[in-house]
């Protein structure tokens, strides 16, 4: 028996705004951004589903925190505000989260038309700083909730805690550094081919692997072994919106099948908050969960899919995911450009890659996947997208798999500081100055009683800075000892040193 039409979602429109003003401090706000976008969504669709619109939910924006977000955009579309709904914070999962929502909306009769919309003014918003004589704090709010322990050590920001999985996955895999830095080069290239033709992308500019991973100007050292041109780009001004109704009032509305796709069913599942807080750094179980489970529950295997959105704010997310699906690397992991080259607008970057997937299906192809990731690979959340949209499987309307994941969670580590002794590194991180020297190093440990254990390698140790990073031989699994500094922190020598 077929689906009733009434209860297949589909997307009917998708909208994307990139905003670059010749003056950057007169730019979009974040809210212009979203409702131009949303607009544009509006036009997509033929017109008339943005003000029939039941549920409007909002990626929440960081550029401008003032900003009350839901407020403007009630008052600048004439949206009652008890019809708009708005995340509590900025997380790379949350646009997929919000269309899983959606449509579970639709399915379920209990909305007509859903929206999905987020936009970032990030560029904006600096330029007004400076202008102003001040300066923007893009990760307060991670500063605020890290705790002692990583703020002594310097793991906080993304940049901080993401080389853990780089450095973690690259031994386990049995990968040379080189050899790491190669498949990174190859699905960085790809992403900037894609972004050079995406309608909605913010760098169009194809980039050689040597271009995207030597560092120089530019292009400066971001944290071993990242440059700027493979970590997302957030200085940007994008807003992106995705309308979402029933198959059987698109049809109403006169919209071609061949312009629908079909939502179909999700899976999410999560890490503990704190990043510190893993069994290992090797492919966390949410992400793995989120994905195989995404597939099983829309009768699909990895084969059958014509095109992927893998998150990309560091190399090892879709280096992870890419080895969950058993994706060639000689096939592109998005569709938008990935958050180096399609843009990075904080925790909106999958509305821009939904709509860049809808187009994709438009035009050929009978499967999309959406993989979003939020926090310090966190929160894990896959849907597919499929057309026709009258073909897919029944949609599973709960996306929770969280009682799997943590079925195959490893024990947790006591993560601690007060050990002095024998330890083997677990995997570690050296950020860069702008300068582009190395700075203090954070080793992440275990000591013979399985404790994890936090320490430090001061920029002075340039012998074992050099160790960490020149790619001779592969530091994780070296034992070292920690012993306690004049500054009160441990500091993590190798042995023999």
């Amino acid at each position: 028996m077929l689906p009733d039409p009434a209860r297949i979602p589909v997307v009917v429109g998708v909208g994307e705004v990139n905003d670059r003003p010749a003056v950057p401090e007169a730019g979009l706000d974040s809210a212009g951004l979203m409702a131009a976008a949303l607009r544009a969504a509006d036009a997509d669709a033929g017109g008339g589903f943005l003000d029939r619109c039941d549920r409007l939910l909002v990626v929440p924006q960081i550029s401008f925190r003032e900003l009350d977000v839901p407020e403007a955009l009630a008052a600048e579309l004439g949206l009652p505000a008890g019809r708009i709904a708005e995340a509590a914070e900025a997380s790379g999962d949350t646009p997929v989260r919000f269309l899983d929502e959606a449509a579970a909306r639709i399915a379920a009769g209990d909305a007509a038309v859903c929206a999905v919309v987020g936009g970032e003014a990030l560029r904006t918003a600096a330029a007004r700083a400076r202008a102003a004589g001040g300066t923007s704090e893009l990760f307060a709010g991670s500063r605020r909730t890290a705790g002692d322990l990583r703020s002594a050590y310097g793991l906080v920001t993304p940049a901080e805690i993401y080389p853990l999985y780089e450095q973690a996955t690259r031994a386990a895999w049995g990968q040379t550094l080189a050899e790491a830095q190669e498949e990174t080069g190859r699905i960085w290239a790809l992403m900037s081919e894609v972004a050079a033709g995406a309608e909605g992308a913010w760098l169009r500019t194809p980039r050689t692997p040597g271009e995207i991973l030597d560092a120089g100007p530019g292009n400066r050292r971001i944290s071993h072994p990242y440059t700027k041109f493979t970590v997302a780009n957030p200085s940007v001004n994008q807003g992106a919106a995705v309308l979402v109704t029933s198959l059987a009032l698109a049809r109403a509305a006169g919209i071609p099948d061949a312009r629908l796709v079909a939502v179909g069913s999700g899976a999410a599942a999560h890490e503990p908050d704190d990043p510190l807080a893993r069994a290992d750094f090797t492919t966390p179980p949410g992400m793995r969960v989120s994905l195989t489970r995404a597939l099983e529950r829309n009768g699909l295997t990895a084969a059958n899919l014509d095109a992927v959105e893998l998150y990309s704010c560091f190399p090892c997310v879709p280096k992870m995911a890419r080895r969950v699906l058993g994706r060639p690397l000689d096939r592109p992991v998005t569709v938008h450009g990935g958050l180096t080259f399609g843009g990075g607008p904080i925790g909106n970057y999958m509305t821009h890659a939904t709509a860049a997937m809808v187009r994709r299906l438009r035009d050929g192809g009978r499967h999309g996947l959406l993989y979003a990731n939020g926090g310090h690979c966190t929160h894990n959340h896959t849907l597919v997208l499929s057309a026709p949209a009258a073909a897919g499987e029944p949609r599973v309307a709960d996306p929770d798999a969280q009682a799997e994941a943590d079925a195959l969670r490893g024990p947790l580590p006591p993560l601690t500081d007060a050990h002095e002794g024998e330890v083997v590194l677990e995997t570690y991180q050296v950020p860069y100055d702008g300068a582009g020297e190395p700075a203090d190093a954070v080793a992440v440990c275990r000591n013979p009683a399985g404790e994890r254990v936090l320490a430090r390698v001061p920029r002075e140790d340039r012998a074992t800075l050099d160790l960490l990073t020149d790619g001779r031989r592969e530091p994780v699994g070296l034992p070292g000892v920690t012993a306690r500094s004049d500054d009160g922190r441990l500091r993590w020598r190798p042995v023999g040193s």
